[in-house]
């Protein structure tokens, strides 16, 4: 996987000397994440629109603070970075809305699922002939406390281009860039979907705990206790996943007793294996 990762501090990118406008288009859940690590990075909400027709009560608030809320479109200039945060199902008819506001320095960034970069600049070209800058990523649930990774696959897009929307995206966590897009279906299988696969860990570790006896609220405090914490050591040090899980098994113990079914012929490697390559399947499908 030909990537690099990004070089924002674990602080996050500096936002406040940001130039020229943003525009965000929806501002769901995904979208509201990025907004929000936007403004906590230091970005001046005078230089953001946002065009979302059921916005929050929290983004109507910021109109109060000079956001642009729903304007005109065709009255937006100097426009640095347009991110597109709708569901796909709705980009044929966004996508060549978008026109009016582009320039030849406006790079455009989606976070759409499926939606492919030739998808995204054939909707722009029937709608305008401007050549664009075009950043297709994927970012993943975690960005909602920062905390998330997104991967991200450029086209046409100049280093400047590409360092901001770099920025952009580092805002509620890591970025990593690919240059092949044929990988984003892997990348949403993995990354993408990934945070539901570790959620049902901890659904399906607090039913048992509770079939071997628990009390169920205690069964759930500790399977997500131990999923969070098992998260954060992982992310906080420098061994594998594999040396982790290694140092907690002890030989003829009982957690080499449990990996012996979970690591067993029907267990859960083979199962992940299917699992990513069915979401990654889906991906294709939902691009076609």
């Amino acid at each position: 996987m030909n990537a690099s990762r990004n070089a924002s501090t674990s602080q996050g990118p500096e936002l406040r000397n940001f130039s020229g406008r943003l525009v965000l288009v929806g501002a769901g859940k995904m979208g509201s994440a990025l907004l929000e690590g936007w403004l906590r990075f230091g970005l001046d909400p005078k230089t953001v629109a946002v065009l979302e027709p059921q916005p929050s009560p929290q983004i109507a608030s910021l109109a109060g603070r000079g956001l642009q809320l729903n304007p005109d479109t065709h009255a937006l200039t100097n426009v640095a970075a347009i991110v597109v945060a709708v569901k796909p199902q709705v980009a044929a008819q966004v996508i060549p809305a978008l026109a009016p506001m582009i320039d030849a320095s406006t790079v455009v960034v989606s976070i759409m699922a499926g939606r492919t970069l030739q998808f995204i600049s054939g909707a722009l070209k029937r709608a305008s002939k401007t050549p664009c800058a075009l950043v297709r990523a994927m970012p993943n649930t975690p960005a909602a406390i920062g905390r998330g990774i997104t991967v991200a696959v450029p086209r046409d897009a100049s280093p400047t281009q590409r360092e901001l929307a770099d920025r952009l995206l580092a805002a509620t966590g890591a970025v990593e860039w690919i240059e092949d897009e044929a990988l984003m279906d892997a990348v949403t299988a993995v990354s993408g979907s990934g945070p539901a696969y570790v959620f049902l860990l901890a659904e399906t570790l607090a039913q048992a705990g509770a079939a071997a006896g628990l009390p169920p609220a205690l069964a759930e405090k500790l399977a997500r206790e131990t999923v969070a914490g098992a998260g954060e050591l992982l992310h906080r040090s420098p061994l594998d996943a594999a040396t982790l899980r290694e140092n907690v098994t002890s030989p003829g113990g009982t957690t080499a007793a449990a990996l012996a079914v979970v690591m067993g012929q029907n267990g859960l490697m083979p199962l992940m294996a299917k699992a990513v390559a069915a979401a990654t399947a889906r991906s294709r499908e939902l691009a076609d």
